[in-house]
């Protein structure tokens, strides 16, 4: 598996608008991991780099999502998915979440997870 190096090239920043296009839709071509975070959180700084990381690992099979709960609507969409607290990553794959976690965690911890809630003929594309 190739890394590219450059975690941007998979990521987006979305807003309450672009949701439905930069993650619902975009969830039908391939897996979308939604962060959900606030400038204010600790923990937020702290798994940023783990999720950047294992998307430029995955070297675009995963794309990412960073939603910032405190600017604009956002928060609505916290209160939709019925977040408890930051950050949160929701994993999207053809418009149905299928899994989630709140709290940092180290990028083994996420391939792991992703290992485990990704659909079958994904699940082999986390790297080690």
């Amino acid at each position: 598996m190739t890394n590219s190096g450059d975690p941007s090239a998979h990521l987006v920043d979305v807003d309450l608008d672009g949701f439905q296009h930069e993650v619902l839709d975009a969830s039908e071509a391939r897996p979308v991991l939604v962060d959900f975070w606030a400038d204010w959180c600790a923990p937020c700084h702290a798994l940023a780099p783990h999720l950047g990381r294992v998307v430029a690992d995955l070297d675009g099979r995963v794309r990412l999502a960073k939603i910032e709960v405190d600017e604009g609507e956002n928060m609505k969409l916290a209160g939709q998915y019925k977040l408890r607290g930051f950050p949160t990553v929701i994993l999207f794959h053809r418009r149905e979440e299928l899994a989630r976690f709140s709290g940092a965690r180290s990028r083994h911890e996420i391939l792991d997870w992703l290992r485990i809630h990704l659909p079958d003929d994904l699940a082999g594309l986390a790297v080690s």
